[in-house]
């Protein structure tokens, strides 16, 4: 994969989305836990509203989490751009999601003009036992 540059740095990209996201929707959006080259970790604290049947953590919830994990890592690379939107997502839910904490690990796979195409797994404790595995795709103004 051809390297690019670093815009954002932690605390730029958490000052963009807490601009750009409601104050009382951050929240359910996680926690920028860092930022490196091609790659952004973020941090989720169950909410009560993300409870589902069995004690776990909602579909919904996690896909929320993917996305702006997916936003994260391409704003971080492409400056404050407030339109990238996504395109695409296809995600794998490997097995439930305990009332814990979630990490969102988003990893940059293509970077075009137009499009970007970024990886993000979803664990809880071991980055080797998954809940989700999600292919996101960008589009880019």
């Amino acid at each position: 994969m051809t390297e690019h540059k670093l815009l954002l740095d932690k605390g730029a990209l958490v000052a963009f989305l807490d601009g750009a996201f409601p104050a009382a929707a951050r929240p359910a959006f996680g926690e920028v836990a860092f930022v490196k080259l091609n790659h952004v970790q973020l941090t989720l604290q169950p909410l009560p509203e993300m409870e589902r049947p069995g004690n776990i953590v909602s579909g919904p919830a996690l896909m929320g989490l993917i996305d702006v994990a997916a936003y994260a890592v391409v704003l971080a690379h492409i400056g404050p751009v407030a339109m990238a939107v996504t395109h695409s997502m296809n995600v794998a839910f490997l097995r439930a999601c305990r009332w814990r904490t979630v990490v969102a690990d988003a990893r940059l796979l293509k970077l075009g003009k137009r499009l970007a195409t970024i990886d993000v797994r979803l664990w809880q404790e071991s980055e080797d036992r998954l809940i989700a595995q999600s292919t996101v795709g960008y589009a880019l103004p």
